[in-house]
């Protein structure tokens, strides 16, 4: 919608009030909460948690992809990363391989069981989110995903950029 445009409720969309904001808030925090539900009930069957998921993620999305790379991605702590990092490589979840021209570094992929737990995760919120995308429209979604991409910060622009690259080659 262009600046100056009205809304269908005949509300500009430029001047916000702190009610409004509020409410985009509030349905932020419950749609993360739907989001995350089946997933967290997947992974607590395994005595996992979020940040477990998180890392499954992407590792799935970038293989080969470095310790280092995953803590800046992920913005945790080495000690809390390693920490899911050791049960998921434990697990047979993750495999983890000396890097071939510094062999200080490692490089983490799925394994067959990784990867399916990966998309059985993936499967639950890409179904959550067709429907919510199917049940808002073409336009909500792509309003929907300028709305988050505004949100990030730079740095984590960066990689979600370079992941989103890495999806428009294939």
């Amino acid at each position: 919608m262009a600046q100056g445009m009205q809304s269908p409720t005949g509300q500009s969309l430029l001047f916000l009030t702190d009610e409004q904001l509020r409410k985009g808030i509030e349905a932020m925090f419950f749609a993360y909460r739907g989001f995350t539900a089946d997933p967290d009930r997947i992974l607590a069957e395994q005595g996992y948690g979020r940040a477990h998921h998180r890392a499954i993620h992407f590792i799935h999305r970038n293989p080969g992809t470095t310790v280092n790379n995953l803590l800046a991605v992920l913005g945790v702590t080495k000690q809390s990363l390693n920490r899911v990092l050791r049960s998921l490589i434990a697990d047979g979840l993750v495999a983890s391989e000396v890097g071939q021209r510094d062999k200080r570094e490692r490089h983490l992929t799925l394994t067959a069981e990784g990867a399916a737990l990966e998309r059985s995760l993936s499967d639950a919120q890409r179904d959550r989110m067709r429907h919510a995308y199917r049940t808002a429209g073409p336009d909500a979604v792509a309003g929907f995903r300028q709305v988050l991409e505004a949100m990030m910060d730079e740095e984590m622009r960066v990689f979600y950029d370079a992941l989103k690259d890495k999806t428009d080659e294939r």
